[in-house]
């Protein structure tokens, strides 16, 4: 993993830290093009009183608001957990080229577990997947976040 790859998931992890500290699931996602940030942020489900307040659909929403576009084609997104199936679909629908993630998630996840999302005849697009970045970091993460609501 090179130096760019390690800087984008630590500043998803911080994101899922802030989120935590905001007593939301700590999920961070940033989104990437040509090296550049064009969005971070943490779940806010919670705060937004939103279902749909994921970390991946922020980014995705303000990278789109910023672009002008629909597409996020050529861009690269960096979550500290495995997609689940709505955000797997708006990664798909948004055409991002790379999804790098953390942990994966046996309950929720659906690009290895689950649903296997991406592996779906009626999927438009496929990114480019890369699991197990920052895999213990992340778990550990929200191994904490949830030990202390219990």
């Amino acid at each position: 993993m090179n130096t760019g790859k390690r800087s984008f998931m630590s500043m998803a992890l911080e994101e899922a830290e802030a989120a935590a500290a905001r007593g939301e699931v700590p999920v961070g996602a940033v989104l990437v093009r040509n090296e550049e940030v064009l969005a971070r942020d943490g779940n806010r489900t919670l705060e937004l009183n939103d279902p749909t307040a994921h970390a991946e659909i922020l980014v995705i929403r303000k990278a789109c608001a910023l672009l002008s576009s629909q597409r996020l084609t050529g861009c690269d997104l960096y979550v500290t957990l495995e997609p689940c199936s709505m955000c797997a679909g708006a990664i798909s629908f948004a055409r991002i080229r790379r999804l790098y993630y953390g942990a994966g998630d046996e309950k929720g996840g659906a690009v290895e577990h689950g649903t296997r999302f991406f592996s779906q005849a009626t999927c438009h697009h496929q990114p480019e997947i890369y699991a197990g970045i920052g895999e213990s970091a992340s778990a550990e993460i929200l191994k904490t976040f949830f030990s202390s609501k219990r």
